[in-house]
């Protein structure tokens, strides 16, 4: 049930759109094409198991770990309360 201005729906159509935004980024972040035989970071060799099975690898596991443990922003806001957009 919408509320206000807000047409039946907006909610889901809210969530659906976040869902696909994740989606899209996380295709956009699958490495493509050849893979690198040195790792970009360190200049370590890259296993050739680990470039057969990730076509277009750019790291190594070591450097590829401490990538993904980096905290991540979005900076996509969604909620309808104009004091959550100032924060």
């Amino acid at each position: 049930m919408a509320s206000g201005w807000a047409p039946d729906g907006a909610v889901q159509d809210q969530i659906d759109d976040t869902v696909t935004d994740g989606v899209l980024r996380a295709r956009a972040m699958i490495p493509a094409g050849e893979a690198a035989t040195h790792c970009e970071e360190c200049d370590e060799e890259i296993p050739e198991a680990r470039r057969r099975a990730l076509p277009g690898v750019r790291t190594c596991i070591a450097c590829q770990s401490a990538r993904d443990s980096r905290p991540a922003s979005f900076g996509i806001n969604r909620r309808g309360s104009k004091d959550s957009q100032l924060k």
